[in-house]
């Protein structure tokens, strides 16, 4: 059996744009993620604070390594961020992904996004499809 781990190390070997910001896994379990990044002073929009990309992609991250964790090759369909507090630059965003719900081929997750100091930055709710395969071939199914 392929543990949520070995998925998340195989989807983020292929990342290239999570590594290009520096997201990094936190943490992964079953239809769970955490990930992080310190936000840059070239991550900052046109009033000095975290640009709503950034912090979408991040929370978007999170999603994946959770809504693959279980080696089934799943794709978003759909997502959706309120942004509530600005994300400061030099600060560390961490995003908190819990699948909220998983019924046949779709499911629902919702991710917190917060700063170091705990103050929530944004909420994020995606919505997924497994598209058949997996992420990493298991040689035992």
């Amino acid at each position: 059996m392929i543990e949520p781990q070995q998925v998340a190390d195989a989807i983020a070997e292929r990342d290239a744009s999570a590594r290009l910001l520096g997201i990094e896994l936190i943490a992964v379990g079953a239809g769970t993620a955490q990930t992080r990044l310190v936000v840059r002073p070239d991550m900052d929009n046109g009033h000095g604070v975290c640009h709503g990309g950034i912090i979408f992609t991040l929370a978007d991250a999170a999603m994946a390594y959770a809504c693959n964790s279980r080696n089934e090759t799943t794709m978003a369909t759909a997502a959706a961020v309120d942004f509530v507090n600005p994300g400061q630059v030099g600060s560390t965003l961490t995003a908190t992904a819990t699948e909220t719900v998983l019924r046949g081929r779709s499911g629902v997750y919702d991710v917190t996004v917060a700063d170091d100091s705990g103050t929530v930055v944004a909420i994020f709710r995606g919505r997924v499809r497994r598209v058949g395969g997996q992420n990493v071939p298991d040689t035992d199914a």
